[in-house]
């Protein structure tokens, strides 16, 4: 029987987020990123794959239990640069800025909740 489902075993598929402010949360990412949500409540919002928009690739969820050490989420871009802009516009806060790396460029950044983040970019650094 073969398997339709878009998921693969033991894959990275989902990453959440602990914000303590949901629609602060979903502000930053909408504008930094372009990144769209569902909306399940007061409590969660979905984001949406942008490759399909019924698919979800991870979730925002409303907490008070933000802090260090969670996972390094990475982002690629296309502009490194860009995105390093997009981030201080949306209220962001750079807290490593980019550096290469074998294969790029990456720079760091904290979401207006605390969370860390990462942004990479191929080619030479």
């Amino acid at each position: 029987m073969a398997d339709s489902s878009p998921h693969r075993h033991h894959a990275i598929d989902y990453v959440e987020l602990t914000v303590t402010d949901l629609e602060a949360a979903e502000r930053f990412y909408a504008e930094a990123f372009g990144w769209r949500f569902t909306h399940y409540g007061p409590g969660y919002s979905g984001i949406r794959d942008p490759r399909d928009d019924a698919a979800e690739v991870g979730g925002l969820r409303l907490g008070d239990d933000v802090r260090p050490g969670g996972p390094l989420v990475l982002l690629f871009s296309a502009d490194l640069d860009a995105s390093v802009a997009a981030v201080r516009r949306a209220g962001g806060r750079v807290v490593e800025e980019p550096y290469a790396f074998p294969g790029g460029r990456r720079f760091h950044f904290a979401d207006p909740a605390g969370n860390e983040l990462g942004v990479y970019s191929e080619g030479e650094g």
